[in-house]
């Protein structure tokens, strides 16, 4: 495995980051299925069982005026403890998005965890041609972007 794998292979158990709206929601309605974020996806599974996984209602925590799913009463314990640690990049919208400035709907299934952080994507060329060909450059446009965009609506930015 290259260097490149390993990264994105790498899930650490702590990630400091400079820009705390990085992990900050704007939740709009693209994300919240049945009133539950990304689908009602337990965000914790990605980083403990390293795949998507249905979440239940029975297991629910509100977070920046949200509710997560969880899997587990386990799951949901990890997430109250440290819910910034789970939560998704850039609101949970897409990362190869985020990276041009616009707010996308993801797809729970298309994911990565880079330096113990959760991204999703909104289909598998954001995923596979951008976000997977260049995780840096998207990564660190999407940071710079997210700073000016975290708190604009989708459609306000469709606007643009």
């Amino acid at each position: 495995m290259n260097a490149y794998g390993k990264k994105l292979a790498t899930v650490s158990m702590a990630m400091a980051f400079s820009f705390v709206a990085h992990q900050a929601l704007a939740v709009d309605e693209h994300f919240v299925d049945g009133g539950a974020v990304v689908g009602g996806t337990d965000v914790v599974a990605y980083h403990t069982v390293g795949k998507p996984t249905p979440g239940s209602s029975e297991f629910a925590s509100k977070y920046q005026g949200a509710t997560w799913h969880f899997a587990s009463a386990e799951n949901k314990a990890l997430f109250d403890a440290n819910p910034a640690k789970y939560a998704p990049a850039y609101g949970g919208w897409c990362s190869a998005g985020a990276s041009k400035g616009k707010k996308v709907p993801t797809n729970p299934e298309l994911w990565a965890i880079v330096d113990g952080q959760l991204y999703l994507n909104s289909s598998p060329a954001a995923h596979n041609k951008l976000f997977l060909a260049d995780t840096d450059t998207i990564i660190s446009k999407g940071e710079t972007n997210w700073k000016v965009i975290f708190a604009t609506s989708r459609e306000d930015l469709l606007k643009k």
